[in-house]
């Protein structure tokens, strides 16, 4: 047994502070990265070491199997090793499965592993699609009404305040079908995940022999991440207390981010009232990040009176580092590409591929990222994510699109056009569905093809269903298979918890941060909430993109998001960049020097009136080369260089690789691939 003092040092001043309040309440407000998990296991390890603590008779409770088994592995280290640290659900399951016999008799019921299968069976009851996105919007509204103690009777009343919508069902429809899904359970003998916390809870509340018996086992809890717990584990846990107060809760309100699946602020909010004299302790000596990234980070939230629920205003503990990043791109494609080299540039200055990070707001917005880094040969991992071609509705399209192209199908109305008549079979649509959900991501991946289609029918007017289909084939080989080793492709939402040497906020633009569907204060403030999380992911380095268009030559109407307004300095060139997105680089025909209007004729670089100026023999020369590269890479020709690109490089003849940079339609990728062999093209011509 160590010496109870030897474990307080080491530790800072409030989380010393921490670990000496050993009776409760306690409520322990931690800022990002103040080492949270260090002072509660400090505590718990102090208390067994001082005598005040028996380790059987203490829970930890968390919310992932990853945070108890940390906290299991540290308090082992503390010689605390008798200390029961679980999850809400493991801790429930032990109690339920213990008391069953002896409460309803027979054996626990089976616990269901997906909800899917009984979701399907009772929307085929009701007529309804058995769409995968539809079935896994309500199922996540099924768990969603248990966790916050609705009955499907209540839950239309209760819809339309809590702004809940499944795809483009009404709400009597959503709880005709809850109710259906539990009699399909009840008739099978399963049991979902919610159901464990209910049984546990109605066990505990029914019986007080189980009661008494379970509260002399645990007589101090400590609770992690409390800004995460929900009504029914609130519940729970009361149950576990049963009046008593030696609870000690620790969360952040600003990383408050799960209200959609039932997590309520409220409960911390109101942890001192229904504890009147709680502790208050506040952990702000941030380990993790520069003060360059606290200082941002603190900024995101305006000032506001302090109290129990604001959190707290970080304080650095790291040496100065670089600036914060802030880019702001033309388009998404362009951003992607930036975002790809300067995960390059950061490698080559020592910083390996699995200490970055690519954090987004909505899965779709993967894709641009996969091919990006697929094309600068870097390999990534997907975090809470699912590889855009690997999605079930993209498959599923590319196949649809295959079979459209072998069948010579097409219309006059245009390639894009021509995707939507064959992606209608799908149920997609050109107005995205009401709500958020899976129904909405599926349409963002749908969508998303629909672009693809466009920005290749802009590239080259004469492509067909067949040179969409080899370029989507060719996309899905680039960003090819992940590995263990590589940067992560994470939602801001599946990275918290997580932490890297260099972050970047990628997509943070109006609509995208906050999120279009954020449409009251208390949705806004929750967005803020999840930027202020992927900010507080990075160590070293932070960089913040947007695009002002997602397509290129795009209208650009987008702008960094509000979140930013007190981030950028006034004098800092991405300023100029939100206040007029693209505003500083206009395009000028070089034979007329009119300003360009079209994608086409910037492009192209000239106005399409004026007479091409282009060198033809030069031209033909780069077509001979551009398909011998096609047919030795195996893909279409325009892939390689389109005609317009080809136009632009016979008729300004570039001198260097500066110079091809320029020309519109020449990436950094495509210098690396192809720079070396064009400029000897040109080289020859003179």
């Amino acid at each position: 047994m160590p010496d109870a003092d030897d474990l307080l040092r080491g530790l800072d001043p409030e989380q010393q502070a921490v670990a000496r309040a050993l009776r409760g309440p306690v409520c322990v407000i931690a800022g990002a990265g103040t080492g949270k998990t260090r002072a509660v296991t400090h505590r718990i390890a102090y208390g067994v070491a001082t005598g005040v603590y028996k380790p059987t008779e203490v829970l930890a409770v968390t919310f992932t199997t990853r945070a108890a088994g940390e906290m299991r592995t540290r308090l082992g280290a503390l010689d605390a090793a008798g200390v029961q640290a679980r999850t809400f659900h493991s801790a429930a399951l032990r109690q339920a499965r213990y008391f069953w016999p002896q409460v309803y008799g027979g054996e626990f019921p089976e616990i269901i592993a997906s909800k899917f299968g009984l979701v399907a069976d009772a929307a085929r009851r009701h007529g309804l699609s058995s769409e995968r996105s539809l079935l896994r919007d309500l199922s996540a509204e099924i768990e969603w009404a248990k966790v916050t103690n609705l009955r499907p009777a209540d839950y239309p009343a209760a819809a339309g305040p809590a702004r809940r919508q499944v795809a483009d069902l009404d709400p009597g429809t959503v709880a005709s079908l809850m109710t259906a899904y539990e009699d399909v359970k009840r008739e099978r003998g399963r049991i979902d995940m919610e159901d464990i916390l209910l049984i546990t809870a109605a066990i505990l509340a029914e019986d007080e022999r189980i009661a008494a018996q379970v509260r002399r086992q645990y007589r101090w809890f400590v609770v992690d991440e409390f800004q995460d717990v929900n009504p029914l584990q609130s519940l729970l846990l009361d149950l576990w207390l049963g009046g008593r107060d030696d609870i000690c809760v620790v969360g952040d309100p600003r990383q408050t981010i799960y209200s959609f699946a039932g997590a309520s602020p409220r409960i911390l909010r109101d942890f001192s009232r229904v504890h009147p004299g709680a502790e208050r302790h506040e952990l702000v000596r941030n380990y993790r990040s520069t003060p360059q990234i606290v200082a941002v980070a603190n900024a995101v939230f305006p000032p506001r009176r302090r109290d129990a629920v604001e959190g707290v205003v970080l304080q650095s503990q790291q040496e100065s580092g670089n600036p914060v990043s802030y880019t702001g791109y033309p388009d998404e494609p362009a951003e992607a590409a930036g975002v790809a080299s300067e995960i390059a540039l950061l490698h080559r200055r020592g910083v390996p591929y699995r200490e970055m990070a690519v954090l987004f707001r909505i899965n779709a917005q993967s894709e641009a990222f996969e091919e990006a880094l697929g094309e600068h040969g870097i390999p990534f991992v997907l975090r809470g994510v699912e590889g855009f071609f690997q999605r079930a509705e993209v498959r599923q399209a590319v196949a649809l699109l295959r079979g459209s192209a072998h069948a010579g199908e097409g219309a006059d109305a245009g390639l894009a056009a021509d995707v939507r008549a064959v992606l209608a079979s799908m149920g997609y649509t050109d107005e995205p569905p009401s709500g958020a959900g899976a129904t909405r991501d599926r349409w963002e991946s749908l969508n998303a093809l629909v672009s693809m289609a466009a920005d290749l029918a802009t590239a080259d007017p004469a492509a067909g269903m067949g040179a969409l289909v080899a370029d989507l084939e060719r996309r899905a080989a680039s960003a090819h298979a992940p590995t263990a080793d590589g940067v992560t492709l994470a939602t801001l939402h599946s990275a918290k918890g997580l932490e890297w040497d260099a972050v970047f906020c990628v997509g943070m633009h109006e609509g995208m941060m906050p999120s279009v569907h954020a449409d009251t204060p208390e949705a806004v403030e929750e967005e803020r909430r999840l930027f202020y999380v992927g900010l507080t992911r990075a160590r070293h380095d932070l960089l913040v993109s947007w695009a002002a268009t997602r397509r290129q030559g795009g209208r650009s109407q987008r702008g960094p998001t509000r979140f930013l307004d007190p981030l950028i300095p006034a004098n800092h060139a991405a300023r100029r960049t939100a206040d007029q997105p693209r505003s500083r680089k206009v395009s000028r025909c070089r034979v007329c020097d009119a300003v360009l209007a079209t994608a086409d004729e910037r492009r192209r670089g000239r106005c399409e009136g004026c007479p091409s100026t282009y060198d033809e023999a030069l031209f033909e020369r780069l077509r001979a080369w551009r398909s011998e590269t096609a047919a030795e890479h195996k893909v279409p020709a325009f892939v390689v260089f389109t005609d317009a690109t080809l136009q632009s490089i016979a008729e300004v003849k570039p001198v260097d690789p500066r110079a091809l940079l320029r020309i519109p339609g020449i990436g950094q990728s495509k210098l690396e691939k192809y720079g070396e062999s064009v400029l000897a093209l040109v080289g020859e011509s003179r």
